[in-house]
């Protein structure tokens, strides 16, 4: 259901707590012990896993408190800091601190928030803090950290109640950090832009055409599109979703076909206006993931239906790549199938080497692994996209570094050495990746920045060096851990870890 890569390339995973007992046992004969909990009071198994991607292996993790349909963030330290859930962890912060000798695991603080917190969206700020933004019957948001952790201060956005409908299909709302410090909320089928620090909606945006909605539960899925070098413009990309009517519809057991639209925007232009695009097939409850290379994969999902248990109709197997900088009507190319269905509660992540890891899929109130159309799904695949491939063996840069992770300073230059078999003629770019907290079709904090670059110039034989500049600001890129590529003409290097300040 929850899936977060940290920058020991561990990836922690998490699903909730009141499914019953899982398949993982908890170490050394641990039981999580909740009066408040609503099927095991105790509880000896594992609702949540770290996941070691070297080694393909993976060990149990102790959640506490339930945290079923929540959001989450990685603090500039590399924390995952982790936030609502329901019932006895609607208003929990959990923290994750990574290690690499296995001794780590979450610690909570059930009443860290000052309101329940579920279905609700986590940005970080370029002040380090994260804004926590909506929630089932909440209409504000909140920051954390506090400065005074008994500090219960929400701050009322009355945008998510005027785009709430009849089933909602306004949680987990798109949350975008703008080039000009503000955010882009979308939410239903319309937009605003939040000046969260004076509480003041400084532009409302056109409502997407059509007029249908994008957010959960007729999950679509959004990205913020790669920011360029000095980046002055924005713009957002929300790809799917499921047609005004569909969840009630779904529940009277009839599937109607998700929608086969994506919708473009220029955020920071004075006069925006939607661009409508469309994908090769319907897709629903799908994930959208900015690969190194500057394009965005759409991956999951399911052609027919909505979000919500049994829902979900038609599973989608085909992976998309849209191409940012194509022509409209030529952006979009279909990838190899899969053959396993990831509908509801199944997510998706960008890891180190360039690949997109894709696990989950649960649309059963409880695990159900026999004797339904869709069973419970407890594996974990990547899936390689064409820059992987053999043939560009010798186009694919080798970054040369002693140690990692390397440090990055706001607005200062660096260096990365590199060997390749050929330099490409379209050239040598750098581009940054910050790692996503993936649930419920949308990737919190994802972010992709393409660098000033200069000319690679070669070292020594084989070997190049290229220069770049670190991000302006916290604005563009909030201070943290990212994955640096080195990019030549379109297929990019394995990621090295920096730390930018």
């Amino acid at each position: 259901m929850h899936m977060q890569l940290l920058h020991n390339d561990r990836v922690i995973i998490f699903d909730r707590t009141d499914f019953g007992p899982s398949n993982l046992s908890l170490p050394d004969g641990k039981c999580r012990n909740d009066p408040n909990e609503k099927v095991l009071k105790t509880d000896c198994t594992a609702h949540s896993a770290e996941y070691d991607v070297a080694t393909n292996t993976f060990r149990p993790l102790m959640i506490l408190t339930d945290s079923w349909c929540s959001s989450g963030a990685v603090a500039p330290d590399g924390r995952l800091v982790q936030t609502g859930g329901w019932n006895d962890g609607d208003r929990a912060v959990r923290t994750f601190v990574p290690c690499n000798d296995g001794s780590c695991d979450w610690s909570e603080v059930p009443q860290g928030l000052a309101a329940r917190r579920w279905y609700a969206t986590d940005q970080i700020l370029p002040d380090g803090r994260a804004i926590i933004v909506g929630g089932r019957k909440q209409f504000n948001y909140e920051f954390h950290p506090k400065p005074n952790p008994s500090d219960l201060t929400t701050f009322t956005l009355p945008f998510l109640h005027d785009t709430k409908d009849d089933v909602e299909d306004n949680l987990y709302p798109f949350v975008h950090l703008n080039v000009d410090g503000n955010l882009f909320i979308f939410a239903n089928n319309r937009a605003i832009l939040l000046d969260y620090t004076k509480n003041a909606v400084v532009r409302t945006y056109p409502e997407m055409p059509g007029g249908d909605p994008r957010n959960y539960p007729s999950s679509g899925s959004s990205v913020l599109l790669p920011l360029k070098p000095s980046a002055t413009e924005a713009e957002v990309l929300v790809c799917g979703g499921a047609p005004m009517g569909s969840y009630t519809s779904a529940r009277d057991n009839n599937y109607m076909q998700a929608l086969k639209t994506c919708g473009r925007i220029k955020i920071t232009d004075q006069s925006p206006s939607w661009s409508m695009e469309t994908m090769p097939t319907p897709r629903v409850m799908g994930d959208m993931i900015l690969l190194p290379s500057g394009e965005v994969l759409l991956i999951n999902g399911a052609a027919a239906g909505t979000a919500g248990w049994e829902l979900g109709h038609e599973p989608v197997l085909t992976p998309v790549l849209y191409l940012p900088e194509s022509t409209a009507g030529a952006r979009f190319q279909v990838q190899n199938p899969a053959t396993i269905p990831r509908l509801y509660h199944s997510s998706a992540i960008l890891l180190r080497d360039g690949r997109v890891l894709v696990g989950g899929s649960n649309p059963h109130v409880y695990y159900n692994f026999t004797g339904v159309d869709f069973p419970t799904e407890l594996s974990l695949e990547a899936f390689s996209p064409e820059y992987l491939s053999s043939e560009n063996s010798n186009s694919r840069p080798k970054i040369d570094i002693s140690a990692s992770p390397i440090s990055l300073n706001y607005g200062k230059q660096f260096s990365m050495r590199f060997a390749v078999g050929a330099i490409s003629g379209g050239g040598v770019t750098v581009t940054m990746a910050a790692p996503a907290f993936s649930t419920h079709s949308f990737s919190m904090n994802q972010r992709l920045l393409i660098l000033e670059t200069g000319k690679a110039l070669s070292a020594d034989y084989g070997s190049y060096a290229v220069t770049a500049a670190a991000p302006a600001s916290g604005i563009l890129a909030p201070s943290g851990y990212y994955l640096v590529f080195v990019v030549n003409g379109g297929i990019p290097s394995e990621g090295v870890w920096a730390h930018l300040h």
